[in-house]
């Protein structure tokens, strides 16, 4: 739904040629001393498109007995313009935004009672002068009205058999293509990583267990639940556990914490979803503003801290896909951007869908331990535009900038422009940059 967005949003970008000539006294390059990060050699006899830092995945599929029981629910339910309502929520769940807060609510108020109070004092009462109960009647009741046009209201979604149902058909493909994708991030950064037990908050239509199962189902292991599951070691919990000696290798939240109806549920929910943590804390949301902001929110409670008991020692590291701890470059006050990543795949097989769609999503992975050994490679954050002779890459780079970056085989060296012209969005670019260094204009 949102990537053909995307892509209009790049043509806009380039202009209708795709020539980059318009910006190039905006553009700006790598320095001279920036180069492929080949200290170790890694490219090795490893073709330039298969480089260390390629992360994305083509298209991601559905496991067969997934898909199977999803066309039997559907073709077993009694749901009537099933195809309009999985628009419909589709729309819903992608405009959703945070549950305002009260105190957010209350400034607002008072913001527009003073734009107010003039229209409702009369002209030549003095503007100190108190109002009348007349006055502040009439008064309160242009600020209500304008509150309700001007304020979301969200609401908390009962899922009944049937919303249920509508979410399975909307909801199940997508959130697999992008779990995956984020799992894909571990697996190929961290081969030797091989969790043994899983927590998924909010598990819904099961996504997370099918792409945890289809990406290390050789390590994971539990106990069997009274009904069976097609994998084994599946428990169902309505409440998280409390005990902070209970932990997981592996902590999982997708597309769950806009269910949460205040910051303060949305913060502690997160401070137990981390105690949890023993190794990767993954949190993956709509690729949209309120998205990432939630994301980024929840970066900061972790990053900060803020438990009066430490039950863990080791540090929180950003794994992906922030290059660094510092503030998100994208969250502009003036102009506040989501850092968002594609990823394809193939959709249930209903009639309303196409072969093949992409999931627009953001996503936070979070590590216990200071991520020693990782290289601070700076990430694709939009389409790599190749031209004659050039690439035009986007970066959020490890000093917490963004940059545009230039890249031609005659400055950088055939290594990087190759490594670049091949890479994708979402990839991570391996070039070294050194602290402190700025990106000069071209």
């Amino acid at each position: 739904m949102a990537a053909p967005a995307a892509a209009r949003r790049v043509r806009r970008f380039w202009g209708p040629r795709g020539g980059p000539s318009t910006l190039r006294a905006f553009s700006t390059i790598i320095p001279r001393v920036s180069q492929v990060d080949n200290s170790s050699d890694f490219l090795g006899n490893i073709p330039h498109r298969r480089h260390p830092g390629v992360l994305h995945l083509r298209s991601v599929r559905l496991p067969a007995e997934l898909v199977k029981a999803a066309q039997l629910l559907v073709e077993q339910s009694t749901v009537h313009g099933l195809k309009d309502q999985v628009v419909a929520l589709t729309n819903y769940l992608w405009s959703r935004k945070r549950p305002l807060e009260a105190s957010e609510l209350q400034r607002r108020g008072q913001q527009l009672e003073q734009q107010l109070r003039e229209k409702v004092q009369p002209r030549t009462a003095d503007a100190s002068s108190p109002l009348t109960d007349a006055e502040k009647e009439k008064l309160q009741r242009r600020v209500l009205n304008r509150l309700r046009k001007t304020t979301y209201h969200w609401e908390a979604l009962r899922y009944t058999d049937e919303l249920s149902l509508v979410y399975m058909a909307a909801r199940l493909d997508g959130g697999f293509a992008a779990v995956s994708r984020a799992f894909h991030e571990i697996q190929k950064r961290v081969p030797a990583f091989a969790p043994r037990t899983l927590l998924d908050f909010g598990s819904g239509t099961g996504s997370v267990s099918w792409a945890a199962h289809g990406a290390w189902g050789q390590t994971l292991r539990g106990s069997e639940s009274p009904q069976t599951p097609l994998f084994p070691g599946v428990y169902f919990r309505q409440f998280l556990p409390v005990s902070p000696k209970v932990k997981f290798d592996l902590v999982v939240s997708a597309f769950s914490l806009n269910e949460l109806p205040s910051l303060a549920e949305r913060r502690e929910t997160i401070q137990t979803l981390w105690r949890k943590t023993d190794g990767f804390l993954v949190l993956v949301e709509n690729g949209t503003k309120e998205g990432h902001q939630m994301l980024m929110e929840a970066r900061e409670i972790v990053l900060g801290g803020g438990d009066k008991v430490v039950h863990d020692p080791r540090e929180a590291h950003v794994f992906a896909p922030c290059p660094h701890h510092l503030p998100c470059p994208r969250l502009n006050p003036e102009r506040p951007l989501p850092c968002n990543y594609l990823q394809a795949y193939h959709p249930l097989p209903f009639h309303w869908n196409l072969a093949l769609k992409e999931e627009l999503f953001s996503f936070l992975i979070l590590r216990r331990g200071p991520g020693e050994g990782e290289e601070p490679w700076p990430r694709i954050t939009q389409a790599v535009l190749g031209c004659a002779r050039h690439v035009h890459c986007h970066l959020c780079c490890a000093d917490g900038s963004l940059q545009h970056a230039v890249i031609t085989a005659r400055r950088h060296g055939r290594d990087l422009y190759r490594c670049a012209r091949l890479s994708h969005w979402g990839d991570r670019l391996p070039v070294t940059m050194p602290p402190g260094e700025a990106v000069p204009g071209e």
